[in-house]
């Protein structure tokens, strides 16, 4: 779990760490360890953490920078942007192979946006 996501959406609810734990039955230790990263939400919880906030649980996790679309939606738009489209033109012909070179190609451009 990305815990200054976490914390960031927290915060702009105004809620303090315990409010938060008693809206998705957690303790307050739980909450502080979510966003200090020692500890990660079971799957129950991290759904009731997205489904409060009303973001996706890849954007809790990390995965997505957008909490609104999952990884996958992502790079979906990733690779239908008709800019990339200029440079791969035959991306819906492509064999499995070379979308997988794509994904690889994303998963760099997404690293170096977040460094």
């Amino acid at each position: 779990m990305d815990g200054n996501r976490l914390k960031e959406l927290r915060r702009e609810k105004k809620l303090t760490q315990a409010e938060l734990g008693k809206i998705i039955h957690v303790s307050k230790v739980s909450i502080s360890g979510y966003e200090s990263g020692d500890r990660s939400p079971d799957t129950e919880n991290l759904r009731e953490l997205a489904d409060f906030f009303g973001v996706t649980t890849d954007y809790l996790l990390g995965r997505s920078e957008d909490p609104n679309k999952t990884e996958e939606e992502e790079f979906n738009a990733f690779a239908n942007n008709p800019d990339l489209q200029k440079w791969y033109k035959e991306l819906p012909k492509s064999k499995e192979e070379d979308l997988q070179k794509l994904r690889k190609m994303w998963e760099i451009i997404k690293q170096d946006k977040n460094n």
